[in-house]
């Protein structure tokens, strides 16, 4: 299985499997062909940590070439002992 992996503004490592690329697409159409977006939001985006799960962090950048009245992409994280893999992402309005 495939896997993207990319660093955040601090040098943190972090992973997209196919498997989550194919849910994120599955459930949220708008993304189909902005993989690259998705992947720049981690590398460029604000970062945000999850008041309930400390593990839990979204990624939010803003992005104009989504369709419809969507403008910013929301990404999602889960942080392990070892390892940092994205869960999954959706179209948001800024």
């Amino acid at each position: 299985m495939h896997k993207w992996f990319v660093q955040d503004r601090e040098g943190r490592e972090i992973y997209l499997t196919e498997e989550r690329w194919q849910h994120i697409t599955f459930r949220h159409k708008p993304l189909v062909d902005h993989l690259d977006d998705v992947l720049a939001t981690i590398r460029v985006g604000r970062r945000k940590r999850d008041s309930l799960q400390p593990f839990k962090y979204f990624y939010h950048r803003r992005c104009d070439t989504l369709p419809g009245a969507y403008n910013a992409i929301v990404v999602v994280v889960l942080y392990g002992t070892d390892n940092r893999y994205i869960v999954t992402a959706w179209p948001s309005i800024e």
